[in-house]
């Protein structure tokens, strides 16, 4: 039996201001869907992704911004931080973990610059949507046995 990861839900405080965001990091929109009692679900994938994100009203009592380390892997962490810098992001430094593995809560045991042999899975960055929702760039160049 598969298990696989289709949606993520993002508590945000303005729908549209979200829709905005995600759109200019270059997100393609896939749906909305509202009714007539103010319910209202937007869907936005990031590019090569097969998970999405759904935000909207009434979609989650969780509070706006208390998501976080959502992680979007990439295959050039210093690439994928210029591009967010280039659409206007505010991004971390590239960082690594002190123990050489995922990286801590926060942003204790960060030590500045990629991993040190760019191992895959060992360099990231951060960056958070306008309502604080918070985001892990992780750069993966050769995935562990088994994933794709």
């Amino acid at each position: 039996m598969d298990y696989k990861i289709e949606v993520a839900v993002i508590p945000v405080s303005d729908v549209d201001r979200a829709v905005h965001f995600y759109k200019a990091l270059g997100w393609r929109f896939d749906a909305e869907f509202a009714d007539d009692e103010g319910y209202r679900l937007v869907q936005l994938t990031p590019p090569g992704s097969p998970a999405s994100i759904i935000f909207g009203t009434g979609v989650t009592n969780a509070a706006p911004g208390s998501t976080e380390g959502l992680h979007l892997v990439v295959d050039d962490v210093v690439a994928a931080r210029e591009d967010l810098l280039g659409r206007g992001v505010r991004v971390s430094e590239i960082f690594h973990d002190k123990t050489g593995v995922f990286h801590h809560a926060g942003d204790e045991a960060r030590v500045a610059g990629p991993a040190p042999d760019r191992s895959s899975y060992g360099s990231f960055a951060t960056f958070s949507d306008p309502d604080g929702n918070g985001w892990v760039l992780q750069e993966v160049t050769t995935r562990l046995p088994g994933r794709v």
